[in-house]
């Protein structure tokens, strides 16, 4: 039996980096191990294969839950936009991402988490909740995501100009 650092250490160094942060966010998620404590669990082993790749994702500006929201990081950084904060505590809900000093928050909903009508229902009260705070709200489905990249990154940068300006 091995610890969680040891074991996140293991397995990044022999599955795809994307499943390393993966596993790592999901020992976060689930109070496994602290970031912090697990960078600094990562400086107490010796040197092995899979601590670069764990140092380089703790060292990321942006940790994310799935593939759809490391494919809409791309779409962010190719719409120009600055690195938003990730899985942030916003009017008492969490949100996928947001960027403070445009007052935007950007939700990419997946059907895993978006498809009953009590979670229609909550993402309602969430984005109702971020218009009483005066912040924009931006949805993106999962098919606008993985199938209109190009139409996302131009509403993107469209909302996102349309907000640092006012």
């Amino acid at each position: 039996m091995t610890d969680v650092v040891s074991t996140l250490v293991d397995l990044a160094s022999c599955v795809p980096e994307w499943q390393a942060e993966r596993a790592l966010n999901e020992a976060d998620r689930l109070d496994l191990v602290d970031l912090e404590a697990l960078h600094a669990g990562i400086g107490r082993l010796p040197p092995r294969q899979g601590m670069a790749c764990l140092r380089r994702l703790l060292g990321c500006d942006a940790l994310t839950d799935s593939g759809l929201e490391r494919k809409f990081l791309a779409l962010v950084r190719a719409a120009g936009l600055p690195t938003p904060d990730t899985q942030a505590w916003v009017s008492g809900y969490r949100v996928d991402f947001f960027w403070p000093q445009l007052g935007l928050v950007a939700e990419a909903d997946g059907w895993r988490y978006h498809r009953t009508p009590g979670d229609q229902t909550t993402d309602h009260q969430r984005d109702q909740a971020h218009a009483a705070a005066g912040l924009t709200t931006l949805r993106f489905s999962e098919w606008q995501i993985r199938h209109a990249p190009t139409e996302v990154t131009k509403r993107l940068a469209s909302v996102a100009g349309r907000l640092a300006v006012t």
